[in-house]
């Protein structure tokens, strides 16, 4: 149970009672955003490439940011090919649209895009289609074991239209 093992994972860091549980599907960016009552920016995605060998490459990003190719070329010197949807069950655990860096089921290497960066807060899956956790950067880092900050992705915020992103206020009401 993918669910499951995010909070096992979580409980780590005595965070596993702040996953949300929703009635609706959160398993798109635009779903997630509207469930969660953000910008579909402050979704940290997780997109899950061939890596080297049998294991995948796990990149978060920001919810409006696109993979740029040549910058991912560039910076793990292949071409990026995403996973199929079995592949993604067998090297995470997860379905897609509850993929996430926690609680996966094999030793993947994983990667933060800078496009999060511009936000206090995001809110990645956790690890099934209607679940969420609002968390810093530094803590996505953290709990996800990630190897580094990268720049692969295109087409977020201020990079592409001078606008600067401002991110959404986080409501307090239970």
């Amino acid at each position: 149970m993918s669910l499951q093992s995010v909070k096992d994972h979580l409980k780590k860091w005595n965070r596993d009672s702040d996953i949300m549980e929703f009635d609706t599907s959160s398993a798109t960016v635009d779903m997630a955003a509207e469930a969660i009552g953000v910008l579909p920016a402050r979704i940290a995605k997780t997109l899950s490439f061939r890596g080297e060998g049998d294991h995948a490459i796990l990149v978060v990003a920001a919810g409006d940011a696109k993979i740029d190719n040549k910058k991912f070329r560039n910076t793990f010197h292949m071409k990026a090919r995403m996973l199929s949807a079995e592949e993604v069950v067998e090297q995470t655990g997860h379905v897609i649209g509850g993929v996430c860096p926690f609680g996966l089921a094999n030793d993947l290497d994983v990667y933060l895009d800078v496009s999060m960066k511009r936000f206090d807060t995001l809110f990645p899956a956790c690890g099934s289609t209607n679940s969420a956790i609002e968390l810093t950067c530094d803590e996505i880092f953290e709990y996800s074991g990630a190897k580094n900050w990268i720049d692969v992705c295109k087409g977020w915020g201020d990079q592409e239209t001078g606008e600067e992103a401002v991110p959404a206020p986080v409501s307090t009401e239970s």
